[in-house]
């Protein structure tokens, strides 16, 4: 039998978690979370603004999209995009990076005759 390729495996990681992203937050709850609820109730809701609460994404929405269904899933697929980007470039990046000295990979050794 014959395995999954790597590239197979990360493709369709990455279209089941942009399906999810984009299809099942039309299905997210709109009621706010715990700490919303609390924070309104008693009052200090508005005492402090979060530094991103301008962002393009703020509140898991997307700013200029009316449709608050639409503009969630389109934070969510941006946000599996740019998560994805940066841990690959990040995993990218430490792979490629060896230990100076070391002519062969870490657990690799020479076998005679193949220098």
């Amino acid at each position: 039998m014959r395995g999954i390729s790597t590239r197979t495996l990360l493709l369709t990681g990455l279209a089941v978690a942009l399906v999810l992203a984009g299809v099942a937050s039309f299905y997210a709850s709109g009621h706010p979370d715990g700490l919303t609820v609390v924070a309104e109730r008693l009052g200090f809701i508005q005492t402090q603004q979060h530094p991103s609460s301008t962002s393009p994404l703020a509140g898991y929405a997307t700013r200029g999209i009316s449709d608050a269904r639409l503009s969630g899933g389109v934070a969510g697929v941006v946000g599996v995009l740019v998560v994805g980007l940066l841990g690959g470039g990040l995993f990218a990046v430490l792979r490629r990076r060896q230990p100076s000295g070391d002519s062969q990979p870490e657990g690799r050794a020479s076998r005679p005759g193949t220098d």
